[in-house]
C-alpha cells in the first residue's frame, strides 16, 4: 500500500547531505525492528528495501539489521541505547521507538531516522532533537482505497480489515478502510458490511475502544489465522490484513477457504498469496 522504501532512500541522501555527513568509506548504518525481522514481508521489509538501497547508492557504506523481539517501547529504546555510539545512522522503525530522543540527545554525532511516528519525550508530548529525523505516513489513505476496492468485489456483501496491535499506524488504517467501504456503499450502490468482531476489538494507546479485528500481536500467526477464520465464518470475502508477521495466519486462512480475498499491506504481498495455481491476493 505504501512504497516507504524509496521514501526512506531519498530521506538518507537528503539528511546526510544536508547534514554535511560525509558518506565515505566505512560508513555504518543499522536497521532497528520490533518485534518481527526485516524480513516480515510487509512493513519492516519495506523500510529494509530503503537502507539497501541506500547502501547500493553510497559505496563504501555498511550496514546491519537489528531485531528487537519483545516489542516493548522501553526495550526498543535500551537497544538504540545500547549500539548508537556503533553507528553513523541509526533508523528505527515503528510506533515504539518513539520514545529515542533521549537517546538521540546523549550521542550528538550519530544521525537517527525515526519511522511512523513522531518522537516523543517520557510523557508522551512532542519533542526533538537536532540529529533525528522523522517520518510519517497517511496510512489511512492506502485503507481508503482497500476499502473500496473490497466493497466493489465481495459477492457476500461482507468485509472486514485486521490489524496486529491499535498503534496510532493501524487503526489509522483500519479507519481508513471502513471509510472507503462507506464511500463505496454511498456512491456506488454497494451493500456492504463491515464486520467487526467484539471479541477481537483493538484498545488503542489511549485506552480507548477502537473495535475492528486486531490479532493483539505482529508476530503471532497462530492467532492471525483464528482471527480470519472466525471471520470467513462469518461471511467475510474480502479481508484487507495489516498485520505484519501475524497477519500471514489470516493469508493461511483464506487459503484454506474457498473464494476469499486477501488485500496485502505495505509492499506486494502476491508472492506471499500464493495458493498452488491460484492466489489469494485481490
Amino acid at each position: 500500500m505504501k512504497q516507504r522504501f524509496a521514501v526512506l532512500a531519498v530521506a538518507f541522501l537528503f539528511l546526510f547531505a544536508l547534514a554535511g555527513i560525509s558518506l565515505a568509506d566505512g560508513f555504518k548504518v543499522a536497521i532497528i525492528t520490533s518485534p518481527n525481522d526485516v524480513h516480515d514481508g510487509g512493513f519492516n521489509e519495506d523500510n529494509y528495501n530503503g537502507v539497501v538501497t541506500f547502501k547500493n547508492e553510497t559505496p563504501g557504506a555498511e550496514m546491519s539489521a537489528v531485531q528487537e523481539t519483545t516489542g516493548d517501547p522501553a526495550e526498543c529504546v535500551k537497544v538504540v541505547e545500547n549500539i548508537a555510539a556503533d553507528y553513523n545512522a541509526l533508523v528505527c522503525v515503528g510506533f515504539q521507538f518513539s520514545g529515542i530522543v533521549e537517546v538521540a540527545e546523549d550521542n550528538p554525532d550519530t544521525k537517527f531516522i525515526l519511522v511512523d511516528t513522531w518522537p516523543a519525550d517520557e510523557s508522551g508530548n512532542d519533542a526533538q532533537a537536532e540529529n533525528l529525523y522523522a517520518m510519517k505516513f497517511k496510512e489511512e489513505e492506502g485503507g481508503f482505497l482497500a476499502g473500496i476496492a473490497a466493497a466493489l468485489t465481495t459477492k457476500s456483501n461482507k468485509v472486514a480489515v485486521v490489524n496486529g496491535k491499535a498503534f496510532p499506524t493501524n487503526v489509522n488504517y483500519q479507519y481508513g478502510f471502513m471509510s472507503g467501504v462507506n464511500y463505496a456503499n454511498k456512491h456506488y450502490g454497494i451493500k456492504a458490511a463491515i464486520v467487526e468482531l467484539p471479541s477481537y476489538s483493538g484498545t488503542d494507546v489511549t485506552g480507548k475502544n477502537v473495535g475492528g479485528n486486531y490479532i493483539g500481536s505482529f508476530i503471532d500467526q497462530a492467532n492471525g489465522k483464528i482471527v480470519g477464520q472466525a471471520l470467513i465464518r462469518e461471511g467475510c470475502d474480502v479481508i484487507f490484513v495489516a498485520a505484519g508477521g501475524a497477519g500471514m495466519g489470516v493469508f493461511t486462512a483464506a487459503k484454506e477457504a474457498k473464494g476469499v480475498y486477501v488485500i496485502g499491506c505495505d509492499a506486494d504481498q502476491y508472492n506471499d498469496g500464493k495458493n498452488g495455481d491460484s492466489n489469494v491476493i485481490l
